[in-house]
């Protein structure tokens, strides 16, 4: 059984086939209308259910369409439409819902809960988020960076703000793919040491966002408060000198890019001038959640790697 919780449940060699898988068969489908299904259909046949116990818009449209162009088809339901909304186990959800789907995507808080799910479903279970990690979109990114003419082994890639689950995911990446993380995260916000060791050695944290971006080939961010967090305002403060803006960028190397898995708040993690300007890939970046959930799904059914 493959599920794909985190992204060493994959490992290097997977996700670089995921990759290659991606950059194919976006280029295949170049100029065709969204809803075409891929020549091959490799998953025709196949149903995937997306449970939602938090807000989205990539991760539900992305996965929507990614089955949908595989050739297969998707149940949507937030948690509130279901009986898990009124205390039905994540465990007998997953019994139940193994015998009328192929596979379950569930976007959710307690990374507990995903692993729960793929302990007791017989069908892959895809970690679309929780507050640990979120490898979807992290496959997203690195085909973003590898779009843009770059190599990943030995990139510099600098985080500012917050040591938060796409951290955590980006250092795990780090390690799997041989590049360098420098993450610049304020007292009281930094990323755990277990989500460091992720990388292998090629993690680390600074206290100076100048440090971080100095000589980066990416520079990424993300927003400072997440849905449900508390004391906003605190937080905000403690982030605010690790802001995004066009001076920061111009430490890094001339052909640096930004990337952010949105959404976006223009004045607070990013100022508009980057976010908005010629070294922003976000839309790529977002387009290719897409892209990367097809090639999840596909390594998901032992169709790759």
């Amino acid at each position: 059984m493959r599920h794909f919780l985190n992204l060493t449940d994959a490992g290097g060699d997977a996700i670089a086939a995921m990759l290659t898988d991606a950059i194919d068969r976006k280029a295949a489908r170049a100029g065709w209308p969204r809803g075409r299904v891929d020549a091959d259909a490799p998953l025709a046949g196949h149903t995937l259910a997306m449970v939602f116990e938090k807000n989205s818009t990539r991760t539900r449209f992305s996965f929507d369409m990614a089955i949908r162009q595989l050739g297969g088809t998707s149940i949507v339901a937030d948690a509130g439409s279901m009986q898990l909304g009124r205390g039905e186990t994540i465990a007998d959800t997953a019994r139940i819902l193994s015998g009328y789907v192929d596979a379950i995507m569930i976007r959710t808080d307690d990374h507990a809960k995903v692993e729960e799910m793929a302990a007791c479903a017989s069908v892959p279970v895809i970690n679309g988020l929780t507050d640990a990690s979120h490898p979807c979109q992290i496959v997203a990114d690195l085909l973003t960076i590898v779009e843009s003419g770059k190599s990943l082994p030995g990139l510099k890639l600098a985080w500012l703000g917050d040591g938060n689950n796409v951290l955590a995911s980006i250092m795990e990446a780090a390690g799997l793919m041989h590049f360098d993380v420098v993450a610049a995260c304020p007292q009281g916000f930094q990323p755990s040491d277990e989500d460091v060791a992720l990388g292998m050695g090629r993690a680390h944290v600074v206290g100076s966002a100048r440090e971080a971006v100095e000589g980066a080939d990416i520079v990424v961010t993300d927003t400072w408060v997440s849905m449900g967090q508390d004391e906003a305002e605190t937080k905000i403060r403690a982030m605010t000198p690790f802001q995004v803006t066009e001076a920061l960028m111009s430490e890094a190397k001339g052909d640096a890019k930004f990337l952010h898995c949105l959404p976006a708040h223009r004045g607070e993690e990013v100022v508009a001038e980057v976010i908005d300007g010629p070294q922003s890939l976000i839309w790529q970046e977002a387009e290719n959640r897409l892209h990367a959930q097809k090639s999840i799904l596909r390594w998901c059914f032992g169709q790759i790697g």
